[in-house]
């Protein structure tokens, strides 16, 4: 995820969803503190994203051009690629300009959370949220209804 979160709502809402995940989801933060333009910002980010990737796990990449996916989509799948023993899912969140043209062709899946732009760091939570949820509907767990 590029940026970083300061102490606060937003920092708590992302704490809570992560801590609710089983195994507590592993939040990394990337950051270019230069000024750059904003196209040599976003090469810049991207790179730092690539390179917190997690070796062997699956990258998804969060973009308005990506699929639109319901909360049961999410669950199933996450299901289907557990099931097919990969092993870490990464999602790759960008910063104000977005991701990356090389974090979108590395990216396994693409993922839009809607036609709505959402600032990079409301997303974070949001995300975390649906990963719960998605764990509460794989568990049958009355969290979620239909």
């Amino acid at each position: 995820m590029v940026g970083r979160l300061r102490r606060g709502p937003l920092h708590d809402l992302q704490t809570d969803y992560a801590g609710r995940l089983v195994p507590p989801a592993t939040v990394i933060e990337v950051e270019e503190k230069r000024k750059l333009s904003p196209a040599e910002l976003k090469a810049r980010e991207a790179e730092l994203i690539l390179a917190a990737r997690p070796a062997a796990a699956m990258l998804v990449a969060l973009d308005r051009s990506g699929a639109e996916w319901s909360s049961r989509d999410l669950a199933d799948r996450l299901a289907a690629w557990r099931d097919r023993g990969a092993g870490a899912v990464a999602f790759a969140i960008g910063g104000a300009e977005g991701l990356g043209k090389p974090v979108l062709e590395k990216a396994d899946m693409v993922l839009s959370l809607g036609a709505m732009t959402w600032p990079h760091l409301l997303v974070r939570p949001m995300l975390l949220e649906q990963l719960y949820r998605a764990q509460q509907i794989l568990a049958g767990h009355p969290y979620h209804r239909d």
